[in-house]
């Protein structure tokens, strides 16, 4: 395997933990804004499930009392929920929550949202059945596609990746880089538009395992595996490689949801 140029810009520091509302550089609402932060207190109680499908949003009144905020900030928070999916404003009959095959659940404000609540093991197993149907069919269109430039920037995030280690900020960084110099290696328009989503998830699940006590398995092999194939134009190995990343992120999780220490 070539080795990769080495990185030479500063990595941004931006992962944070969960429970900061400030929460990821993803975020399209400015979460730190007062509409953010009830946009944020609202839509993770829903995907949680605390407000349950159908149920009402409090009336604009006595939000204003129990936030202690304006009422145009509380409009404002609702109108970045209506226009994620989550509620539905209807005259006379007030704010509803929708029902779930509306949430925009790849929003990366949304993903944020889900695992700032508390994600269920079905809500994590439908992101990697996602990404387990995109990511091994892009690394082949990658490994059969990729100019030497794409290639070194995506060898340039895995050796920061490697040198960093993923229970970090910049490693994590990285990490993503890594999966969307892939996605945009593929030369293809459609994938490339939901990088933000895949990379979205793939920051929350990562970090969401490293809230352990119990360090996850080391992760880099897989992806020098998949490097390694996409470096040596091997279509079919690619996928491979895609594919068992994706598996083993997945039981890492899982495992890291029924751990005894995961969730503090």
């Amino acid at each position: 395997m070539r080795s990769p140029r080495k990185e030479q810009r500063r990595e941004p520091q931006w992962a944070v933990p969960l429970s900061d509302i400030a929460g990821s550089m993803h975020a399209a609402i400015p979460a730190s804004s007062v509409h953010g932060r009830i946009a944020c207190e609202l839509g993770s109680s829903i995907l949680c499930g605390r407000r349950a499908v159908g149920s009402l949003l409090p009336k604009e009144m006595d939000a204003v009392v129990d936030f202690g905020v304006s009422r145009s900030a509380y409009r404002e928070a609702v109108r970045m929920l209506v226009a994620k999916g989550l509620v539905e404003s209807r005259p006379h009959l007030g704010t509803h929550v929708t029902d779930r095959r509306r949430w925009q659940v790849l929003d990366p404000d949304v993903l944020r949202w889900a695992f700032n609540s508390g994600p269920s093991l079905t809500f994590i197993q439908e992101l990697f059945e996602l990404r387990g149907i995109l990511e091994p069919h892009a690394a082949e269109l990658a490994a059969r596609r990729r100019t030497r430039e794409q290639l070194t920037s995506i060898g340039n995030a895995l050796e920061t990746m490697a040198r960093q280690g993923l229970a970090s900020a910049e490693g994590r960084a990285a990490d993503e880089r890594f999966h969307e110099a892939i996605l945009v290696a593929t030369g293809n328009q459609a994938l490339m538009t939901l990088s933000a989503s895949i990379c979205a998830a793939i920051h929350w699940t990562t970090y969401f395992k490293y809230r352990s006590h119990e360090p996850p398995r080391d992760a880099i092999p897989d992806h020098r595996e998949l490097y390694a194939a996409i470096v040596d134009k091997d279509a079919d190995r690619a996928a491979r490689a895609a594919k068992a990343l994706i598996h083993l992120a997945l039981e890492d999780t899982r495992a890291a949801i029924s751990g005894p220490r995961a969730l503090p």
